[in-house]
């Protein structure tokens, strides 16, 4: 049968792939060991140019259950994330990358919070940081997700519902290393959010990886992100901490613009921050451009 005549899955995966080669194989092999086997993998080659494209070949002959679609220009995640999106059938979303590891138990896990939580559009779990060599370095525990403004707690394992994609239109393409923030946010605003606080996935940090290569620039994404959601519906207060929140996570550069809004905002609370705020003005100036 083809994939039209085939039944829908509970669960679409996106797995996008851009030169992922190094530890294609072990993401690929992570999601064929999940306990929970109703679900197509959408595996969207983004224009790869090193062995990637053969593996990911190899797995769609092997699973009926896997397709494999080629870019033939690099778009970008997010656009990669929206192509595989398109082409899903399942009821439940998701998306895992090339160098991360499902644990066995994660699509069975979010896929029984959802259901047992018809209430809540959105289902993630707590995770492991991993480095290149697959050791674990530490174990983050997420949520709440009503704390969003405060940095992204939803985590890197998630399933959500179908109508929550198309609600939203997907992934904007112009926030490339943000997108997932963005679309959480904007998710945040129209569905709740369900916690399952087990240790369901292992997100890996290497040199290569998307987080070291692109921090600059995904921290200046984030804080565009982060403004864009600080409505007037927010409370002042509320809104000067997350300015300030965003001051001390900018690694890079001294975003003095942001403690002249949180002080105008709310002066005394900015005042008590200011020693914290000014030991971290010291550390970005030794080697960043002031603001």
């Amino acid at each position: 049968m083809t994939t039209a005549e085939t039944p829908a899955p509970c669960v679409s995966l996106v797995l996008p792939v851009h030169n992922g080669e190094a530890y294609l194989a072990e993401a690929l092999a992570s999601i064929a060991a999940q306990s929970f086997s109703d679900y197509e993998l959408i595996c969207v080659d983004d224009a790869s140019s090193d062995g990637s494209p053969a593996l990911l070949t190899a797995a769609a002959a092997a699973d009926p259950r896997i397709q494999y679609v080629r870019l033939d220009t690099n778009v970008g995640l997010p656009a990669a994330l929206n192509a595989g999106f398109a082409r899903a059938r399942g009821a439940y979303f998701g998306w895992t990358s090339d160098d991360n590891i499902l644990r066995p138990a994660m699509l069975a896990r979010l896929v029984a919070a959802l259901d047992a939580h018809p209430e809540c559009g959105v289902a993630h779990s707590d995770y492991s940081v991993i480095d290149g060599s697959g050791d674990v370095q530490e174990t983050i525990r997420v949520g709440p997700a009503d704390n969003l403004l405060l940095g992204n707690n939803v985590g890197a394992s998630f399933l959500y519902r179908r109508e929550v994609d198309f609600a939203l239109g997907g992934y904007d393409p112009d926030l490339f290393g943000a997108e997932d923030y963005d679309f959480w946010l904007r998710a945040a605003a129209h569905y709740r959010f369900h916690h399952v606080p087990e240790d369901l996935y292992l997100y890996r940090k290497h040199p290569r990886s998307l987080t070291n290569s692109r921090a600059a620039a995904i921290q200046a994404l984030t804080t565009g992100v982060v403004l864009e959601a600080l409505t007037g519906h927010v409370p002042k207060s509320r809104r000067a901490a997350v300015l300030r929140d965003q001051v001390r996570r900018n690694h890079f550069r001294l975003r003095a613009d942001l403690i002249l809004r949180s002080l105008r905002l709310a002066p005394l609370d900015t005042l008590r921050s200011a020693p914290a705020l000014a030991w971290h003005a010291v550390r970005v100036l030794r080697h960043q451009t002031f603001v």
